[in-house]
């Protein structure tokens, strides 16, 4: 099994940057493709963005040049950078990873969840 622990959330204004982390733990050998999903109140889960075992990232067009996501396999954790945070970034932020090369929608293992607040 593998266990995922966030950190890092809290309450910022708008304009502001955060930086999440994600810390790994148990059979972190099997794990492949990580990224970062989150969940507004009333409001689907998105995939924020991922990134592969090698490196290569991937991010949702709301993220997209403002988010940055990395990862350092040797220390077993992935790190999602937010930059020129919005209101609409509110949201309980999940690190998730998964067996296959590139997360999908399902992945095996979530972490507990962050919450992330920007005031206007």
């Amino acid at each position: 099994q593998v266990q995922l622990v966030e950190s890092g959330g809290g309450l910022v204004q708008a304009g502001d940057s955060l930086r999440l982390s994600c810390a790994a733990s148990g059979r972190t050998s099997s794990i492949y493709g990580m990224g970062w999903f989150r969940q507004a109140p009333g409001k689907q889960r998105e995939r924020v963005g991922v990134i592969t075992r090698g490196g290569s990232t991937g991010y949702a067009d709301s993220a997209k040049g403002r988010f940055t996501i990395s990862r350092d396999n040797a220390k077993n954790t992935m790190s999602l950078q937010m930059n020129s945070l919005r209101p609409e970034d509110t949201a309980i932020y999940y690190c998730a990873a998964t067996n296959r090369v590139i997360l999908t929608t399902s992945p095996e293992y979530w972490g507990q969840g962050t919450q992330v607040t920007v005031s206007s």
